[in-house]
């Protein structure tokens, strides 16, 4: 029997306030355990909450550029559940009525292009964190109580897991656009959940699903739906049958295993919570927000594309990430031409980068001097081959292009009487190869190239090169 998949994703998105949720705390990670607390996060007597306001003009932002209806009327909920490391003995969060609903996002991929609907996104405090073998024990840092993050539900029309990460990397890219999300996920900034379930493939009636919980790259993400896919197939066609739990992904091995039995769904016994007012949205505050949106991902593609005349494949790679996009576009107004600087950025810099485990906004090279590099090329002082010399003796040392061209003596040569007499060197050293080449093996010519531009320490122009090399050898 043949199975369909069906997969919604929980995807909590930690933001990037300088403060907590409903306390004037510090969001800073990596401090000492339990330095950034205060009595409001620690749930001491008396201590009241109090909206911190960026988190709701962040929520909004997030409900914007995700097609959500922006609520004028949302209202805060105790969420209650005993944890460790939940202080109050329950979570603010929203409930019955978030501050975004019904909104949606396209993905596309072999499938084609498909439209995955949200059914909500609410605002909600973090928990802390549980630190095991201490001493044989476990202690609790509430560093990360309270920290504001936002809740995206996604409806279960997900049907594979590369749909579920190409969901999740647009909407990975739509809240590091906005800023409202630093993307961060080893330290847990953007983490997800994921309910897998599998039914008979053309049955409109769902299986039982299994939450595989907190799984913080793409890559595992990607791991644990498809193991979590097949392990209900085979428990199915065995005999047995799926229950309700909560799962937990060991990166390790590849496999998810039980964390808790949930037969039934918990009752978390939401009610409003008391010591927080409703909160209230009016028009003029959605549209101010709305006219602040920073440009999309999607609506940068479109304008690479016809702004600067890039292959869609370019316009992709570049603005997969927005400080990625802002490098090439400051790269292409110095260079005064956008594909060459495309054609760098993603190649030489994206090299350089990966192989010095630097991210874009720590590039030694700046853009004015990349571009500055690429006008050499075009306007012939150098070469494409000196010119990766000139980067990485930038990417090492620092420097302007033009001055690092004129002290190393790396201009390009394009005198013919230079060149020519190169030329005949190499060719009188290569009696062979010119007898094979007049003979109709043409390939050889290569060869010649590579000699004279050897000789010439890469500095001779190589359009006239070539040129003179035929008709040397004609």
């Amino acid at each position: 029997m043949n199975y369909q998949p069906v997969i919604g994703l929980e995807v909590h998105v930690q933001l990037t306030t300088k403060s907590k949720i409903f306390c004037g705390c510090s969001t800073r990670f990596g401090a000492e355990p339990n330095l950034h607390t205060c009595p409001v996060c620690l749930a001491l007597p008396g201590a009241l909450p109090v909206l911190n306001r960026q988190v709701a003009e962040y929520a909004i932002m997030a409900g914007l550029a995700t097609n959500c209806s922006i609520a004028h009327h949302s209202i805060f909920a105790r969420k209650n559940y005993f944890y460790p490391d939940l202080p109050k003995g329950y979570q603010i969060s929203q409930f019955e009525q978030p501050i975004c609903e019904k909104g949606w996002l396209d993905i596309d991929g072999d499938w084609g292009s498909k439209r995955i609907g949200i059914t909500r996104i609410h605002m909600e405090e973090d928990a802390g964190k549980l630190v095991h073998g201490m001493n044989g024990g476990s202690g609790v840092d509430l560093n990360r109580a309270g920290t504001p993050l936002l809740e995206v539900v996604s409806e279960p029309d997900l049907r594979s897991a590369d749909e579920a990460v190409a969901y999740l990397k647009k909407l990975y890219q739509i809240v590091t656009y906005l800023g409202v999300c630093d993307g961060n996920m080893e330290e847990g900034s953007f983490r997800c959940d994921a309910n897998v379930s599998v039914m008979p493939m053309g049955s409109s009636v769902l299986g039982t699903r299994a939450e595989v919980k907190n799984v913080n790259s793409f890559k595992f993400v990607k791991q644990a739906i498809d193991f979590e896919i097949s392990r209900q197939i085979e428990l199915i066609e065995d005999g047995g049958k799926v229950v309700q739990e909560t799962r937990l992904f060991d990166p390790n091995k590849g496999v998810t295993r039980s964390m808790r039995g949930k037969e039934e769904a918990h009752d978390y016994r939401y009610f409003p919570d008391p010591d927080l007012v409703p909160l209230v949205i009016n028009s003029e505050w959605v549209e101010r927000i709305e006219k602040e949106l920073p440009e999309l991902p999607e609506q940068k593609r479109q304008r690479f594309i016809t702004h600067y005349a890039l292959p869609e494949y370019d316009a992709d790679v570049l603005t997969a990430s927005r400080l990625l996009a802002a490098y090439f576009e400051e790269t292409a107004a110095f260079a005064h031409n956008p594909k060459a600087a495309a054609n760098w950025v993603m190649g030489e810099v994206t090299r350089a980068l990966n192989d010095s485990g630097r991210d874009i906004d720590h590039c030694p090279v700046a853009p004015k001097a990349l571009g500055e590099l690429i006008r050499l090329i075009d306007n012939g002082t150098i070469s494409g081959t000196i010119a990766k010399k000139v980067f990485d003796h930038i990417w090492n040392n620092g420097g302007e292009p033009a001055a690092i061209v004129q002290q190393q003596g790396l201009a390009q040569v394009s005198d013919t009487s230079a060149i020519d007499a190169v030329i005949d060197q190499v060719l009188a050293a290569a009696p062979d190869q010119v007898a094979e080449y007049r003979s109709g093996k043409e390939k050889v010519f290569g060869f010649f190239v590579g000699q004279v531009m050897k000789a010439m320490k890469g500095k001779g122009n190589p359009a006239l090169v070539n040129d003179l090399l035929k008709r040397k050898l004609s």
